[in-house]
């Protein structure tokens, strides 16, 4: 058994990418998307994820 090489570095963006979706899907209108149009949507995304780097 060899072990499987990875990039570290880009493991840890990786994850950290995956736990910021994780939050946004706590913000039950971005997780379901409940708005039509794409400018809404995305306004949402931003509101959501400023206020979860903000916090």
């Amino acid at each position: 058994k060899t072990p499987v090489q990875y990039d570290k570095r880009r493991y840890k963006r990786r994850s950290r990418i995956e736990i910021m979706f994780g939050r946004l899907k706590d913000w039950r209108c971005v997780a379901t998307r409940y708005d039509r149009c794409p400018k809404v949507f995305l306004s949402a995304i931003a509101l959501a994820a400023t206020v979860i780097c903000l916090l």
